[in-house]
């Protein structure tokens, strides 16, 4: 670099890292450095030499490496991993990864394994972690199902024989075709020494089959049950936590789950494919069941929606009642579908739990204002709120919850009659870091408030907000306030308002932004594009962008894809380009990208942000989606 433009880059160096090259080597390698994350030190590394050294002294001090947000390939993720040889904990993103390539990554230092979107692994991964990790106590795995039930049993055994440590356990794996559930019953072969379990997905009759029942519940027990031969209990004694997704949740699975006295969390989420009969669905008997579980901290029992519009019809308030009498420690209840339950039944929960600080209910029929009514009667602080598709909740339920000013995440998503009035009161808070108001009546006039207000929102969703037009984020950024300073996370999809204008101010002001979701709005042209990708260029104090979702912006031209290449965006993981014109010109101009940025995951298919519900579609290569 010549001299005089080195100066140049020195006197726009943030103050933060001029401040941390003032420091000594030792302190910076040894107390500071290792603290921060993976792509932190990265960007310090880029700064100047100096720092790239200390950088370099600090990787091998880290003991937690997550690079769940990068899906690099096999070489790129190599050069990092293998710096920090002390990691105790490794997150990885595997979409790209094979089993060839897995070894490279394991080693007997690892306690803790979490390995997500395996799209391209086998089931041989299981006798790979087995044979390198002995010292492993936590597993995370996300698997496609390609190989029979055979492969699966033999592999996971000889993981089961090589890591006698292992505590916690969680297995996802994800089906290509709907409604397909994982038939062999390998609960019956985990150790007893698991203390949190995760499975995804089981069948509701194999895990009745296969679990001991207590003889003091066998008369809550359908005959047909009650009958059926069963093995040793496959919940052991130390199980404390407890996760399943299943084809449907009964009163027969809740009281055999209800067996083991030291869980202490219960989340369970079904996915039936067809409206469940009354007599082989979870009612208010089951529920009850659960009120002999003194020690319960986390209750979770979710009705999906992905194949039929059904909901736990069989659960009254009578049965929230009884329920929520007896387990008063609860910390955290997320209730999704209960129909039949009214404000009476929730409102019990609120009343009888008084270490409650998460609530969440979602396609709750009979929710309204009244649940909440005097909520600051209750000894209960709620510090995370989520009520999604509750049509008849308005902005007296808003007024209410942040009367008591600890409210840290606010979840209103499908509430369309919450309006401008309650972000008088939601811009008072001083903790709140996520605010979800998809779908609600708030106009500019909203958000002008929400700019001039003192939350440290980091995440806020707008999607749907009808209202919203570019002055109401002009106002956002510029209105003086703390969002401003700390919005890290901005979804402004279906908006109809949004143009350029508002592109433009978030570049400019927006600078903490490193995730933009703009789907759907068909105003936003290659100007908006341009401006995202010159920021960084233009103040350095800007975060780069990591996720980036552009699907259906019909105001994209075809050349665009220009300010896709180097040296633009170059910290972009995953980028959602699908019904767009920037991919007219067929996959080679997309390709070309891809070659470029090899870590960079394109989804041509509009999933949502990080193709959360899709990754086992990816082709590992280039992050394009397969035909499959």
């Amino acid at each position: 670099m010549e001299p005089q433009k080195k100066k140049q880059h020195q006197k726009q160096e943030p103050a933060m890292v001029t401040g941390l090259e003032t420091l000594p080597t030792c302190v910076l390698v040894t107390a500071i450095l290792p603290k921060l994350e993976i792509e932190t030190l990265c960007s310090l590394a880029c700064v100047s030499t100096a720092m790239n050294s200390s950088v370099s002294q600090a990787l091998p001090s880290l003991s937690s490496l997550n690079l769940a947000a990068f899906s690099g390939n096999a070489q790129i993720l190599s050069g990092v991993v293998g710096r920090c040889r002390g990691v105790s904990s490794l997150t990885l993103n595997c979409l790209r990864l094979n089993d060839s390539s897995l070894p490279g990554f394991l080693g007997k230092n690892l306690q803790e394994l979490n390995l997500l979107c395996c799209s391209l692994m086998s089931y041989r991964v299981f006798a790979s972690i087995g044979e390198a990790c002995p010292n492993l106590r936590a597993l995370v795995l996300e698997l496609v199902d390609l190989e029979s039930p055979e492969a699966f049993k033999t592999n996971l055994d000889k993981m089961l024989d090589g890591c006698l440590c292992l505590e916690s356990l969680s297995i996802k794996l994800r089906w290509r075709g709907a409604g397909a559930h994982f038939d062999q019953p390998f609960l019956f072969f985990l150790p007893k020494t698991l203390k949190s379990i995760k499975l995804q997905p089981v069948h509701e009759e194999g895990i009745i089959r296969f679990t001991s029942l207590n003889d003091a519940f066998r008369n809550y027990l359908p005959r047909a049950i009650d009958s059926t031969p069963v093995g040793r209990s496959a919940f052991g004694f130390a199980l404390q936590r407890l996760s399943l997704v299943l084809d449907v949740i009964t009163d027969q699975l809740i009281v055999v789950i209800g067996i083991c006295d030291n869980l202490v969390e219960i989340d369970l989420e079904d996915r039936p494919d067809h409206v469940p009969l009354p007599n082989h669905d979870l009612t208010s008997v089951g529920l009850m069941s659960l009120a002999s579980n003194f020690r319960l901290k986390t209750l979770s029992l979710v009705r999906g929606r992905q194949h039929c519009q059904a909901s736990f019809k069989g659960v009254d308030d009578m049965a929230m009642f009884v329920f929520s009498k007896y387990c008063t420690t609860l910390e955290s209840v997320r209730l999704y579908g209960f129909s039949r339950v009214s404000d009476a039944g929730y409102a019990s929960v609120l009343q009888s739990c008084p270490k409650l600080k998460k609530f969440e209910v979602r396609n709750a029929e009979l929710l309204t204002d009244l649940t909440f009514v005097d909520l600051s009667r209750f000894s209960c602080s709620l510090v995370e709120v989520k009520l999604i598709a509750c049509c008849l909740i308005t902005s007296e339920t808003v007024n209410q919850l942040t009367s008591s000013g600890v409210l840290e995440v606010l979840d209103l998503c499908g509430c369309r009659s919450i309006a401008d009035s309650c972000l008088v009161s939601i811009a008072s808070l001083h903790s709140l870091t996520m605010l979800n108001l998809s779908g609600a009546d708030i106009s500019d006039y909203g958000l002008s408030v929400l700019g001039k207000g003192t939350p440290p929102i980091t995440h806020l969703c707008l999607r749907n907000c009808k209202g919203v037009t570019d002055e109401g984020v002009i106002l956002l950024f510029l209105g003086g306030g703390t969002i401003g300073k700390t919005l890290s996370s901005l979804d402004l999809g279906h908006i109809p308002g949004i143009s350029d204008k508002a592109v433009y101010t978030i570049a400019v002001a927006g600078t903490e932004i490193t995730e933009l979701c703009l789907r759907y709005c068909s105003s936003v042209t290659d100007s908006s594009l341009e401006a995202l990708a010159t920021r960084k260029q233009c103040q350095d104090d800007c975060k780069l962008f990591r996720r980036l979702d552009l699907f259906n912006c019909k105001g994209l031209s075809a050349d665009s894809f220009r300010l896709l290449k180097r040296p633009f965006f170059h910290g972009l993981h995953w980028l959602g380009v699908g019904n767009t014109r920037l991919n007219s010109k067929g996959c080679p101009a997309l390709s070309e990208i891809g070659d470029e940025k090899p870590w960079l995951t394109i989804c041509l298919d509009g999933c949502e942000m990080g193709c959360h519900d899709g990754w086992q579609f990816h082709d590992g290569k280039c992050g394009y989606l397969s035909s499959w």
